[in-house]
């Protein structure tokens, strides 16, 4: 391709622009009237447009085009932005992202796009939009309409005398020549059999044609649904009827009637504060490769100021010593200002869910609302790449299994719509992300009958296990409580993938949960992947480094204080039973002759679990540069890596986590 050279930027763009689409179509559902979200919208599609076009990717232009003739229509107020446009708007960023997918990875960006292209089109002509296979079959219509007080009174006053009431959609054939004796008609019929308490148009525009081949009737009866859509299709000139229960809509609490309400519009009359200047800052975009070389030769960097502290303590020459001391005060701002620019805000991240918690309730008829905090909370690169899919197997749980039913939450009193809390902090030199609702929560008692069908626990030691304990059980390979196992969660992978891939980053993952109020998951993650602190400790001949993360404290303790449990080293240590891995017989080193009355210990923790690794001696807290092992040396256990040290030893990196298992 001769524009190759620009590829780069258009993917890059065209990522940016479609998420900006995704993010403004959600906000436009819930702000219909709101102009300033439409045209956000419309500046991402026509940018989009152009730059395909440029680029010669027909199928993006042709499709982003059809997309920006309905948004001009819904800009210029000839279309309103119902549920069903915008459904047709997001399947149509999907085929976008596909065919931008599809060019990154070496493809030609094209696509059978003209089953979109026709529907859109058919917008444009003020046709309806067409309904899926799934709403037709369930005879369901999207709510569009919002009843005033008034109203709302009097379908509750109906509801309590034992009526029905309906939202019905009239679609007429687009042969029909007298549309008003049709609605006259319509109405006709269903004064015969309820009463008619709102239309959409009004009566005086129906009356007046004023409007394309649909309108909305909300109606009250005691004759069930199925009848009153028959009676309907009974006039001639009808193209199809969609009839739905409106009973759980009127039921629904003040705090959510005022969000189905459309934002007004600020009228010209009403002062408009003026707009501060915005602070534009200065960047440019930098090539991910060029900053992990950089970070590479940081890396040496720090070994050589390791080898350089080392000589200038054997040397103990001033000089030497000051200018070592400013070069490691230098390389340490150095350091954080590299670590810097490899973060990237959660948000990379967390700004696809929202439509995925969209289509999911949809598809579950489950109310949700998804409430993200802390989005600018920033990680690694490489953590940010590997905790995408993890987070969605836990949202996917949450809705699936956690979140009940807008019937099921007001039979025990919840509001009908349920929330999920996406949460992401900095604490110390880690990062913790909270997903929380306000579901179901776990049983207890469901966890522990599951573990002992799985022989995983005994009966005995289900009666002494704690909540978090019983709770942690959920991680093991295979478990799951659900009765059934949907295609939205579940499908035999338990959340034992999700702990291992956290494990593999040096995180940790802990739920808790309180029955019928909700469950938390807690994700603790390190900042960075590359260079870490550890404490340096000699088992034998050989140096190891553990990482400061995991550990709890370290000790030194009598050998007279080591008791045996189930052919096990053990040790009370402040109340509590802990197991004793010796490192010397884990990695086989040369034995040396050490005082054996006492042990040096190092605590590490790994959720609920302890262990108390005894080495030969403790050396002390170093900054190291992590290193893999490289392709001859994979799967090594309890070595996560390794270091050079200030002197070119190298040092092994242990997993605390394998030995913990």
């Amino acid at each position: 391709m001769m524009n190759s050279e620009y590829l780069a930027v258009f993917l890059d763009e065209s990522q940016e622009h479609l998420q900006a689409v995704n993010d403004h179509l959600l906000k436009l559902e819930k702000q219909p009237e709101d102009e300033s979200i439409i045209g956000e919208i419309f500046r991402s599609a026509h940018t989009l447009k152009g730059m395909s076009a440029t680029m010669g990717y027909e199928d993006l232009a042709h499709l982003t085009h059809n997309m920006e003739n309905v948004l001009d229509l819904i800009r210029n107020k000839k279309k309103q932005a119902t549920t069903d446009i915008i459904d047709i708007m997001f399947r149509s960023v999907d085929d976008l992202e596909n065919m931008v997918n599809d060019i990154a990875s070496g493809g030609d960006g094209k696509l059978d796009v003209t089953a979109l292209v026709n529907e859109l089109e058919a917008i444009e002509k003020g046709k309806q939009p067409i309904v899926s296979e799934q709403a037709a079959t369930n005879d369901t219509v999207d709510l569009v309409e919002v009843y005033d007080e008034y109203e709302r009174t009097v379908l509750e006053e109906s509801l309590e005398q034992g009526y029905s009431v309906y939202q019905v959609k009239v679609v007429l054939d687009e042969k029909a020549m007298l549309k008003a004796a049709r609605v006259f008609m319509v109405f006709d019929v269903l004064g015969q059999i309820g009463e008619v308490i709102k239309s959409s148009p009004n009566a005086e525009l129906l009356e007046e044609e004023k409007f394309e081949l649909e309108f909305l009737v909300t109606v009250i009866s005691k004759s069930p649904g199925e009848e009153i859509k028959q009676r309907i299709l009974k006039i001639s000139e009808i193209a199809n009827v969609y009839i739905q229960t409106m009973t759980n809509f009127v039921h629904v609490e003040k705090t959510e009637e005022d969000v189905l309400k459309p934002v007004k519009k600020v009228t010209k009359e009403k002062a408009v504060e003026p707009q501060k200047a915005v602070e534009t800052s200065k960047t440019i975009r930098v090539n991910i490769d060029r900053l992990d070389v950089l970070m590479n030769l940081f890396e040496e960097l720090v070994i050589d100021r390791g080898r350089l502290e080392q000589i200038s303590g054997e040397l103990e020459n001033a000089e030497l010593t000051e200018t070592v001391e400013r070069m490691s005060r230098i390389t340490g701002n150095l350091q954080e200002i590299i670590l810097t620019m490899r973060m990237m805000p959660v948000e990379t991240v967390f700004n696809r869910f929202p439509r995925m918690i969209r289509t999911l309730s949809k598809e579950l008829n489950k109310q949700v609302h998804l409430e993200i905090v802390g989005a600018e909370t920033e990680l690694d690169r490489t953590i940010i790449d590997e905790i995408g899919d993890p987070l969605v197997h836990l949202l996917r749980n949450s809705i699936d299994h956690g979140i009940e039913t807008p019937e099921e939450r007001v039979a025990i009193g919840k509001p009908s719509q349920g929330t999920v809390l996406l949460k992401a902090y900095h604490s110390g030199n880690h990062v913790f992300i909270e997903i929380k609702d306000d579901g179901a929560g776990i049983s207890r008692e469901k966890v522990l009958a599951k573990a002992l069908k799985n022989n995983l626990i005994t009966e005995e030691e289900g009666y002494t296990l704690t909540d978090s304990q019983v709770f942690g059980l959920l991680f093991e390979p295979g478990f799951s409580t659900a009765e059934q196992i949907t295609d939205i969660s579940g499908r035999g992978v338990g959340l034992d993938v999700v702990r291992n891939t956290f494990e593999s980053l040096g995180g940790v993952v802990t739920v808790q949960s309180e029955l019928e109020k909700g469950s938390t998951f807690l994700i603790q993650l390190p900042l960075t992947l590359s260079i870490i602190d550890v404490m340096l400790v000699e088992t034998g001949e050989e140096k190891y480094a553990i990482p400061l993360t995991s550990i709890v404290e370290t000790a030194i303790v009598n050998k007279d204080e080591l008791f045996s449990a189930h052919g096990q080293k053990v040790i009370d240590f402040r109340g509590k039973v802990v197991p004793l891995v010796f490192l010397r017989d884990v990695f086989d080193t040369t034995r040396v002759d050490l005082d054996e009355d006492f042990y040096s210990l190092v605590i590490i923790q790994k959720g609920d679990k302890t262990a108390g690794l005894v080495v030969d001696s403790l050396i002390g807290q170093h900054d190291i540069v992590l290193k893999s092992l490289g392709n001859y040396l994979t799967n090594v256990f309890g070595i996560s890596g390794a270091t050079i040290l200030g002197d070119g030893e190298v040092a092994l990196i242990v997993d605390p986590n394998a030995l913990i298992k």
